[in-house]
């Protein structure tokens, strides 16, 4: 199998399970014990929260350690409402599930949450945020890479905007984190939220990236583990792993960037140029390196990724965790596509475990596979699906 799908899950690092282990077989003791299994597991998590900090330039005693992406975000919204007299938020129209689900629940409890456009590239505009600002702010949350096509925000900008006006500014940086540089303070940012499995950590375990002095309610009440923001017992082999995952991106950073993002403007510029009516969607620069999403004219893109299972390819047509719904994606519905254009997306998500082999193949078959299924178009009149080169 060639694995495009990096932006849903990625292969855990053999390091990071290599890590995991002794906290599977021999030390078991719960963190919260004084004995020495006890602080053993503690010390752990303390080491796995420092590395995490280190990866986002925090402070160790900033990083709430979370079950991954979805909570974190969850634990923004819900706790700077529940902590605030204001009762507005704003977000974007192609934030991920994990905010807008969220956001759908505090309307109905009396938050009012402004959605702010995007353009065609799904890129928001930064006055566009300021011009939406008042008094009633509570929080504004925007996504720092999108999950579907890649576009990455003007993070520094906007925190900027909402630093002068001294409104607590989250992102959800699952996408981004170990994939670009990210400077917490350099940024001005507040709040982060960090998913392990994301990075080539293990499932079910990541953290939010809580500036020191911001306030927020806990979720989870109980024995008062993790600053007292999340009672339970700590998942201590996953919170390792996470921390070993981190570790290794920052240390590989500017080598996997490189080289990942080489893998992705190959994979580009064949399609683009190999297979007729293709367009590239999201930013054409400002975007994750790992990112291709495009539109395959008169395909159904679900098709697509049977026919490209069929040969041994993973990919996707967008979120993971949406897939469920079976709704049109609504990024691309904000970014204002047709339903055609919707329809044909393709997402490819490349990461450090490929290589450019898989790249030349998954183009290769991609072409059989488009010239296929466009045969029985209902659109083939309508395009000539012939080289534009």
């Amino acid at each position: 199998m060639i694995y495009l799908d990096n932006a849903a899950s990625t292969q855990i690092h053999e390091d990071v399970l290599d890590s995991m282990l002794p906290y599977l077989k021999e030390q078991y003791g719960n963190p919260s014990s004084i004995h020495r299994y006890g602080r053993l597991a503690r010390k752990a998590i303390e080491k796995a929260r420092k590395q995490i900090a280190l990866l986002i330039n925090a402070d160790p005693s900033e990083i709430l350690i979370t079950s991954g992406g979805t909570e974190s975000n969850n634990t923004v919204l819900s706790g700077i409402a529940m902590n605030n007299t204001s009762n507005k938020i704003i977000t974007s129209l192609i934030e991920h599930d994990a905010i807008l689900e969220p956001c759908k629940k505090l309307t109905q409890n009396g938050m009012v949450v402004d959605y702010l456009p995007v353009n065609h590239f799904g890129k928001i505009d930064p006055l566009e945020l300021k011009n939406h600002l008042s008094d009633d702010t509570c929080l504004v949350s925007i996504m720092f890479g999108n999950n579907e096509v890649g576009t990455v925000q003007q993070i520094s900008e906007i925190a900027k905007i909402c630093n002068k006006q001294k409104i607590p500014f989250h992102t959800d940086a699952v996408q981004a984190v170990g994939k670009i540089p990210i400077n917490v303070k350099k940024l001005g940012i507040d709040l982060l939220s960090i998913s392990s499995h994301k990075l080539h950590g293990p499932k079910g375990i990541g953290a939010l990236y809580i500036k020191n002095g911001t306030d927020i309610d806990p979720m989870i009440l109980g024995g008062g583990q993790e600053f007292g923001l999340r009672s339970g017992t700590e998942n201590v082999a996953n919170i390792v792993g996470f921390g070993k995952a981190c570790e290794i991106a920052k240390n590989n950073l500017d080598q996997n960037i490189s080289y990942v993002k080489k893998l992705r403007d190959i994979l580009i510029e064949k399609i683009l140029h190999e297979i007729p009516e293709v367009t590239l969607n999201g930013d054409p620069q400002s975007r994750l390196p790992n990112n291709a999403h495009f539109t395959f004219l008169g395909v159904n893109g679900e098709d697509l990724i049977i026919k490209l299972d069929e040969y041994g390819i993973a990919a996707s047509t967008g979120s993971a965790c949406s897939v469920n719904t079976q709704r049109a994606s609504h990024v691309l519905q904000a970014m204002g596509f047709s339903h055609e254009q919707i329809t044909g997306s393709l997402r490819l998500t490349m990461g450090i475990f490929n290589n450019e082999k898989e790249i030349e193949q998954t183009v290769d078959s991609l072409k059989i596979i488009v010239e296929e299924l466009r045969s029985f178009s209902p659109f083939k009149e309508k395009y000539s699906f012939t080289s534009r080169i």
